[in-house]
């Protein structure tokens, strides 16, 4: 294995939900255990299982791992840590300013980028304790901060001051309240992740076309503000010998090879490994043990896997409960590759199948729209929101606006908080809001939506929703986009999903993030099940079996409503393959 030959003493994992990054992190330390160095696990992910894992009670501590001698791990908590840190910024506050200004401010740090930058703060005091390296040979952190973070993090410490006396025309620094502390100790954990001597970067990704984008997106970000020490591991990827007698698994074979021989230049270029996919959950030391084998080893030959799902799971019975209302906005939402785009497509091709006036549009910078459709329809009008374009437009409104009457240092923090990278979510949905107005008359059915973090940014600071409430007043009826979001007889958001742990408990918190905003999702959408695909594969019939907790969980404790999509043995690009999936 490449990405484990001559480790630097930090080593991080980072990646989307669900490719298996703390299963990877947990191996990788039993690995250098075994070796006899002494290491210490750390997992920052809000979906940590590490103490599941190893079947004991780890918390915000350094506790020795009884199982792996040599090996101790930590969980950092990034919702406590958020709460802490919101309640050393609000608090002080309290009784001096008035009580919707600290409302306010309390509503800014509820969202994704409060929680990144709290659990930040917490590991930075890992990369900068001098004195945990005369206790442990390796450290490795279960999920590293995104460029998004660092990016925050690196934008000028005046801009505290700033931002107070100019609020509405900021974008997401609100988060950062009190940082300017800490700006020393964050400069230098950032030298340290820079710093290949120091700190080895390992990109997980499973070896599927969208998840790759992604990760290309995210090689690249991180190279361009210093972190070039990477390395890339795909994970799961399908043996050979899974795909001689089953149909499904040779068309995946097919599709991960085909997957792998078109790596972008990026990607190509870096030291990579693969691991093969595994029948069983990861949990317990033997099991992550061989997680890091080379080979496979036989299952037993299963007589059949396919199920067919209840009247209420399937897809076609939600896109007919939607069409009953006859217009309305249509919104999908859920984290990068789990299919939005496809199954925007697919509910957008049946509505307009059924006669109904449709418009799908997308603001994804990796979706073909064009490519999935790869066809045109009587009813269907397409688009694509440019967020480069539109980001663009939004910096130069509030420059000319909210930046007219700054002095030249006020304008200089206003374009550095305009380069900040919720600026984009913010511009997007103001093109959205353009569209929006459309779902009067029609069905428009928007595929990668603003995250909930951005829709509780720009309900807080009230940009546009408490102006116009304001200027209204009494004196007539007035509906802002944000009112439509929240109105389910206007709109309808789909959380889609995949039948994995970490990919539903993701979904769970940005439901939990829409409702503090006032939506209430609609229903959710689990895709690429193979519990109800055709398949005699042993070790995707294993894989189907663990499959179904999540779905009971997300039937019985998550979603009123829910449709279960099967991985199919080609991709469903075309008209009559994205009907297929509605039939």
């Amino acid at each position: 294995m490449k990405f484990l030959q001559n480790i630097p003493p930090y080593l991080f994992f980072t990646g989307k939900g669900g490719v298996g990054k703390t299963s990877i992190s947990c191996a990788t330390a039993i690995r250098l255990a075994e070796l006899g160095k002494q290491v210490l696990l750390v997992s920052t992910d809000p979906a940590s299982n590490v103490g599941q894992v190893f079947d004991q009670t780890i918390g915000n501590t350094i506790h020795p791992v009884n199982s792996v001698p040599g090996l101790s791990a930590l969980e950092i908590d990034p919702q406590e840590a958020a709460q802490q840190y919101r309640a050393r910024i609000v608090d002080p506050i309290k009784g001096l300013l008035p009580e919707d200004v600290v409302k306010s401010i309390s509503e800014q740090l509820s969202g994704a980028c409060t929680t990144e930058i709290a659990a930040f703060d917490e590991f930075t005091g890992l990369l900068t304790d001098v004195s945990l390296l005369t206790r442990f040979d390796h450290i490795i952190f279960d999920t590293a901060p995104t460029g998004h973070t660092i990016r925050l993090l690196q934008l000028p410490g005046a801009w505290s001051s700033f931002i107070e006396s100019n609020p509405g025309g900021a974008s997401c620094l609100g988060p950062m309240a009190g940082l300017e502390k800490q700006r020393e100790q964050y400069a230098h954990a950032v030298e340290a992740l820079s710093d290949p001597e120091r700190t080895r970067l390992v990109l997980v990704s499973r070896l599927q076309k969208s998840t790759l984008q992604e990760v290309a997106r995210t090689h690249e970000e991180l190279a361009m503000i210093g972190l070039k020490s990477q390395y890339l591991v795909i994970n799961g990827v399908l043996p050979a010998t899974e795909a001689e007698h089953d149909i499904l698994a040779a068309a995946i074979w097919q599709r991960e090879q085909e997957a792998l021989a078109n790596l972008s230049a990026g990607l190509s270029e870096l030291p990579t490994d693969t691991l093969l996919l595994q029948p069983l959950n990861m949990v317990g030391v033997p099991a992550l043990k061989g997680l890091l084998n080379t080979h496979s080893e036989a299952l037993p030959c299963p007589v059949t896997n396919a199920m067919h799902p209840p009247e209420n799971l399937s897809l076609s019975g939600m896109v007919d409960d939607i069409a009953r209302s006859e217009h309305g906005l249509i919104m999908l939402m859920g984290k990068g590759g789990v299919g939005k785009t496809t199954m925007a497509a697919a509910i957008a091709v049946r509505l307009a199948d059924r006669g109904f006036d449709v418009h799908l549009t997308t603001s994804d910078p990796a979706a073909h729209l064009s490519t999935t459709l790869n066809g045109s329809l009587n009813n269907l009008q397409v688009s694509r929101i440019n967020p480069h374009d539109e980001t663009e437009r939004y910096r130069q409104h509030i420059l000319e606006t909210k930046g007219r009457d700054l002095d030249e240092a006020g304008k200089r923090l206003l374009e550095e908080d305009l380069r900040s990278p919720c600026t984009e979510e913010i511009a997007v949905f103001q093109a959205f809001s353009r569209v929006i107005r459309e779902a009067g008359k029609r069905f428009v059915v928007m595929d990668t939506a603003p995250t909930g973090h951005t829709l509780l940014l720009l309900d807080a600071t009230g940009a546009y929703h408490r102006e116009i409430a304001k200027k209204m007043g009494n004196k007539g009826h007035f509906t802002t986009p944000m009112m439509q979001l929240q109105d389910p007889a206007r709109t309808k958001v789909l959380l889609v999903t995949l039948p994995e742990t970490t990919p539903v408990l993701e979904a769970v918190n940005l439901q939990a993030d829409l409702e503090r905003a006032g939506i209430h999702p609609w229903g959710w959408i689990i895709n690429n099940s193979l519990s109800i695909a055709d398949t005699h594969s042993p070790l995707l019939c294993q894989r189907a079996r663990q499959e179904l907790p999540q779905i009971e969980a997300v039937k019985h404790q998550h979603a009123s409503r829910v449709a279960l999509v099967p991985v199919l043995a080609s991709e469903p690009t075309g008209i009559e393959k994205l009907r297929a999936l509605t039939s």
